[in-house]
């Protein structure tokens, strides 16, 4: 069915249409000393940089690069006092290899983690926007260390931080350069069809958080609940041997009795758009049916409760769609990677939480879908509302296992901090399967208790409940209220990503969530 979608017209802004970076990646084995290019970049641990008495590099393979420098690089680390450490990083252009530069990036004592990895991609990319490289390879000073599966996620996570660390996001700016950065060679861990295959899928999960960052970077006057729809089903089409969208106009909505979602809606001059895409194989059959469910709200005022004072951040509330941008990232990466024996659904009810004549007020009862009540005592706990019904309605899709990601709560950022989200589920495990597909993904999550006694703050005298508690536990009391639309049978987690939805060091959207998300779809397929 068509739908007539808002164009945004305020201020008369439209972003320009900038390719993000398009990067090769391979991987080879290749004596350092020989590969030709702009930098030949380094991981190095601490102990990686322990010399001996003669201020020599003990690390062989330092050793032989040294010795092929002449000993300046021993000596450039030493006077630069680069020790290894993690987030030092030395780009130095040295005559002597078949490289123009040479670069040692600090891993810290020792490297273990997605985290530690993607971070050396990522400064890589820092180095190659610096000196305009166009060619880099990235090796490992010990890569004996790693065992064979592990040198498999360790050049995906290398892969995807160079690549994330290479985009920007310039489509509102009057001016921006274009980045330089096209090949990266990723030396020292093998090669063949399997790693092969696995950077190819670092390429498909770092264009979906690409997709999901332009997202949550887009202002309110050019990501109405409309163009989110229509992007919604730009990747349904992109992918339509696998991918299906569904967009519900309010009437639709009405039909099925979203009145808590549309109670929120009910203020905006841009009309709400319920957006459903699903996932099915392209073979075999279907043996887990998942559903991902993303808070969509393009902008939040925070309604008659209105958001006041420096600390609400209302000019970031566009932000507020983190969820589903998480969400419809997620389904971009799923639509190329094609997982089988998974079914899945991407769900976010979108709108705008505004004021007006027609908004909802402090006090008034809405129903949702599933027949209960809210009297909404807060007109700024907004997001909640829009979820009750979108994980009504996931739940009747037949779904097996739930997510749910929402920008929910501040009391989740000043709990867990700027980098953590906040994980809520009855069901061990789930907990257990997202948790270890955070570790794979680097994303940092933290579990959160659902302490039921809390409910009682979130009763009514009037209704079934009220759509806020105390301001204690604030986190606690929003997952609780979203588990009295979860059906009893379903496994169901809530994810708060309030705080690292955006870097505020950087002001930009971080993409958050899309790698566990994948990650955790491809655990459940066959």
């Amino acid at each position: 069915m068509a739908h007539t979608l808002v164009r945004a017209t305020l201020g008369l802004t439209q972003p320009a249409h900038i390719e993000p970076p398009k990067i090769s990646f391979s991987a080879k084995e290749i004596d350092l000393v020989e590969w030709k290019g702009d930098i030949l970049a380094v991981g190095v641990t601490e102990k990686d940089m322990v010399k001996d008495e003669n201020l020599k590099f003990q690390n062989s393979i330092l050793k032989k690069l040294d010795s092929q420098l002449g000993g300046l690089l021993a000596e450039a680390s030493l006077e630069e006092d680069f020790t290894g450490k993690a987030g030092q990083s030395t780009v130095l252009r040295l005559p002597g290899l078949g490289s123009k530069r040479i670069g040692l990036i600090g891993l810290g004592q020792s490297a273990s983690t997605a985290l530690a990895y993607r971070g050396l991609g990522e400064a890589v990319a820092v180095a190659a926007k610096s000196t305009q490289a166009s060619n880099v390879a990235i090796a490992l000073a010990s890569p004996e260390e790693l065992s064979a599966e592990s040198k498999l996620s360790s050049a995906s996570a290398i892969a995807s931080g160079t690549a994330l660390g290479t985009f920007e996001d310039n489509r509102f700016k009057s001016e921006s350069k274009k980045a330089t950065l096209k090949s990266v060679d990723i030396l020292g861990f093998g090669t063949g069809p399997e790693l092969e295959k696995k950077l190819k899928y670092t390429e498909d999960l770092c264009s979906g958080i690409i997709f999901g960052r332009e997202l949550v970077n887009a202002p309110a006057n050019v990501l109405t609940p409309g163009v989110l729809a229509e992007e919604a089903s730009k990747i349904a089409s992109m992918y339509s041997d696998v991918l299906s969208a569904t967009i519900l106009n309010a009437d639709q909505c009405k039909e099925l009795k979203m009145g808590s979602y549309l109670g929120v809606a009910a203020a905006s001059v841009n009309p709400p758009h319920f957006i459903h895409l699903c996932y099915k194989p392209p073979s075999v059959p279907v043996k887990a049916k998942l559903a991902l469910v993303g808070k969509g709200l393009t902008f939040d005022s925070g309604g008659y409760n209105i958001k006041t004072g420096p600390v609400c951040s209302i000019e970031l509330m566009k932000f507020d769609m983190g969820g589903s941008a998480a969400v419809l990232g997620a389904a971009k990466a799923i639509g190329q990677i094609k997982p089988e024996g998974v079914e899945v659904h991407f769900i976010a009810a979108a709108c705008e939480n505004m004021i007006s004549g027609t908004g909802m007020r402090p006090g008034d009862i809405v129903t949702a879908s599933n027949g209960k009540t809210i009297e909404v005592n807060n007109t700024d706990a907004e997001g909640r509302l829009t979820l009750a019904d979108a994980l009504v309605y996931a739940c009747n899709q037949g779904v097996e296992k739930i997510i749910d990601l929402a920008t929910l709560t501040g009391a989740c950022r000043v709990a867990l901090g700027p980098s953590i989200a906040g994980v809520f589920t009855p069901s061990d495990d789930l907990a257990k399967e997202v948790l270890v597909a955070s570790e794979v993904s680097g994303e940092k999550l933290w579990r959160m208790p659902l302490e039921e006694s809390y409910w009682d703050c979130m009763k009514s005298g009037v209704a079934d409940m009220v759509n806020t508690g105390d301001r204690q536990g604030g986190a606690i009391t929003a997952a609780l209220f979203l588990k009295q639309f979860v059906d009893e049978k379903v496994q169901w987690m809530h994810i708060d990503m309030a705080g690292p939805v955006w870097n505020d060091k950087k002001k930009t959207a971080t993409g958050f969530g899309i790698s566990t998300l994948v990650e955790w779809v491809l655990r459940n397929s066959s």
